[in-house]
């Protein structure tokens, strides 16, 4: 397994999309299965969220002054998505705006993956090269292991304060 910080995201990122997809073919009576979908979404969201926040995104910014607007925007989206997680995880499947909020999450989420992918994994990736990012990679993994896995949390709802406040 490699331990490249941004291959370690590519992959959160392409599980993260399975279950958005999976959600969206998922129809329209199907009740049951997107409550279930929405809260392996909330998991990965939050296990992700937190590791970027906590270890990505501030030693990027430490390392890479040059990309610290990309990082200020990243927070940003991260505490829209925070925001939407916190609300969906109130709500019940048969709620009338829980397939909206979902499908506004997805977009918003969507959005943030693009733009990480095409953009700013490029300039970190050439900006810090191999070791640094298999460094930080290694110190996600061990993250992981106590992440928080629910957006209520203390740990998933301090992380966007912290990051930003940093």
């Amino acid at each position: 397994m490699s331990t490249d910080a941004i291959v370690l995201l590519k992959q959160d990122h392409k599980e993260i999309k399975a279950l958005f997809t999976k959600f969206q073919s998922a129809g329209e009576n199907a009740t049951k299965l997107k409550g279930k979908l929405v809260e392996q979404i909330l998991e990965a969201l939050t296990v992700h969220t937190y590791l970027e926040n906590e270890c990505m995104y501030p030693e990027v910014r430490k390392l890479l002054p040059a990309v610290e607007d990309d990082v200020l925007e990243s927070y940003e989206e991260h505490h829209v998505a925070d925001v939407l997680c916190m609300e969906l995880a109130a709500m019940k499947p048969t709620d009338e705006r829980f397939d909206a909020k979902t499908m506004v999450l997805i977009e918003n989420v969507t959005h943030h993956i693009e733009e990480e992918e095409q953009e700013w994994f490029p300039k970190v990736r050439e900006g810090l090269g191999r070791k640094p990012l298999q460094e930080m990679g290694a110190r996600m993994i061990e993250m992981r292991k106590k992440a928080p896995r629910k957006p209520s949390q203390p740990g998933a709802l301090k992380k966007a304060a912290d990051a930003v406040l940093a």
